[in-house]
């Protein structure tokens, strides 16, 4: 008997704690993940409640109208991308199969109605008869400037992105990345969009990670001419190769060889001699130093998007090779297209890099301001002296140096080319990545710049002569 009634208290007990774990779990879940769950573009409830609402329209930054929602029915509604794939990797995309993507998952809330708390729509029901219109987005993007920049880059036939920021404020002006897809048609193209090698869903802007080659050797000079005393008048003599204990670590590009040069021919010229000596002499500690002050190896807060932090490794003082080539932005040093339009930007604003912003404002359906996004300095990554200096370099690669291509007549443009070479694998070496960041004006800098076209050669070739049309189409 007393077995019995032992064993009738175990099974009680187990049942007992099965039913704290039970209410436990449904507690946690209400409290905690329950918006979470609501919001999740799994939940067909909740898709059901979307097309209740009228989609608000995302706008450029002159309000001109990108999308557009058109009802079917009570249960449906049709989105229109009006510019198809000149702005899918920026505006993203809303379908009922394929969920969200881009500023239409970021702001599903507020496009949806943020009138109403998330939860609310599920606990109360709404009696008005009146049509509801969800609230709109009015972006930071120029129609103009990113049609150009997106007709520029497809018309190379290689895969790459575009960056233009206002750096003053961080707004973004164009985020191109190529290939591109059409968010209209997502059922018919999806299939081959996940097959297709070339990766066209995903937004190199901010998620393409490449090596930066010689664009980076703005970040090197910044770090030696706040680190390395007196080093802008130091004479220097480049014999083609760097050479350390009877190892040569690097060369410069085509064999040139620049004989006695300083720190200005150095930059115009684009010299790995000189660049990988600078990175020996300041080392890994203190160039990496500087690279985090311009948020490598960092998240970087930006409203609108989300972008993939930049790398720049840690090496040892024994590994002269991989420290020389981290300073000519070869080794493991990787960057995203949107990181590189930054420290252009930094440039231009006196050593000041904001942050970057593609959303201005929300607007209500009858185009009322509910809320601004105000510019926000991220930080003073170098002084204003050394901005000055390097303004002045950029502006000597263009009128004397290796930027040439990228002029544009009355307007006085400032960059620096970048020859990134890369491996498809262990063993090929592909043609090299063609890199150019710029700014413009030089006395009232109001667009930043950043081009890669993949494989694309020198970057005094194509990556220029694209940043060379932007800045006519922006500023002419």
């Amino acid at each position: 008997m007393n077995d019995f009634v032992n064993n009738i208290k175990k099974v009680m007990l187990v049942f007992l704690i099965l039913f704290i774990v039970l209410i436990s779990y449904i507690t946690y879940s209400f409290m905690f993940t329950s918006e979470k769950t609501l919001a999740s573009t799994f939940n067909k409830r909740l898709w059901v409640e979307r097309n209740k609402v009228l989609r608000g329209t995302i706008y450029d930054r002159d309000m001109t109208a990108l999308t557009e929602s058109t009802k079917i029915n009570e249960t449906s509604q049709k989105l229109k991308y009006k510019q198809g794939a000149v702005f899918s990797h920026a505006i993203g995309y809303m379908d009922v199969i394929y969920g969200l993507a881009g500023l239409e998952k970021k702001y599903d809330t507020e496009l949806m109605d943020s009138s109403e708390p998330l939860i609310s729509k599920f606990v109360f029901f709404n009696k008005d008869n009146e049509e509801k219109v969800g609230n709109g987005l009015r972006t930071t993007l120029d129609s103009k400037l990113q049609k150009k920049a997106y007709d520029l880059l497809k018309a190379t036939d290689r895969k790459g992105a575009i960056v233009a920021i206002n750096p003053k404020t961080g707004e973004i002006l164009a985020m191109v990345s190529n290939p591109s897809y059409d968010p209209n048609n997502l059922k018919n193209d999806m299939s081959g969009l996940n097959a297709n090698k070339d990766v066209p869903l995903l937004n190199r802007a901010v998620s393409g990670l490449y090596p930066p080659g010689s664009v980076f050797k703005t970040v090197t000079a910044v770090s030696a001419l706040e680190n390395i005393s007196g080093v802008f008048n130091k004479g220097f003599h480049d014999n083609g190769k760097l050479v350390v204990n009877g190892t040569q670590l690097l060369k410069n590009y085509d064999g040139e060889v620049f004989g006695n040069i300083d720190f200005k021919s150095a930059y115009m010229h684009s010299s790995n001699v000189f660049f990988g000596s600078l990175g020996i002499d300041l080392g890994n500690k203190a160039l990496k130093e500087t690279a985090e002050k311009f948020y490598f190896n960092k998240d970087i807060n930006a409203t609108g998007i989300t972008i993939d932090p930049s790398q720049f490794p840690a090496y040892k003082s024994n590994e002269k090779g991989n420290i020389a080539q981290s300073a000519i932005g070869q080794a493991g040093v990787l960057v995203t297209p949107m990181q590189m339009a930054l420290v252009v930007s930094s440039v231009a604003n006196n050593g000041v890099m904001m942050e970057p912003m593609l959303v201005k404002e929300i607007l209500n359906s009858k185009g009322k301001s509910l809320e601004t996004t105000e510019p926000k300095q991220l930080g003073q990554v170098m002084t204003t002296e050394t901005a000055t200096i390097m303004k002045e370099l950029m502006r000597a690669v263009v009128t004397g140096g290796t930027g040439g291509s990228a002029a544009v007549s009355g307007i006085e443009v400032s960059g620096k080319t970048g020859t990134a070479d890369h491996k498809a694998d262990s063993s090929a070496q592909n043609a090299a990545h063609s890199w150019f960041t710029s700014f413009a004006p030089y006395d009232n800098p109001t667009i930043a710049i950043a081009v890669i076209v993949e494989e694309g050669g020198v970057g005094g070739g194509r990556a220029a002569k694209i940043t060379s049309e932007l800045i006519k189409t922006y500023l002419k």
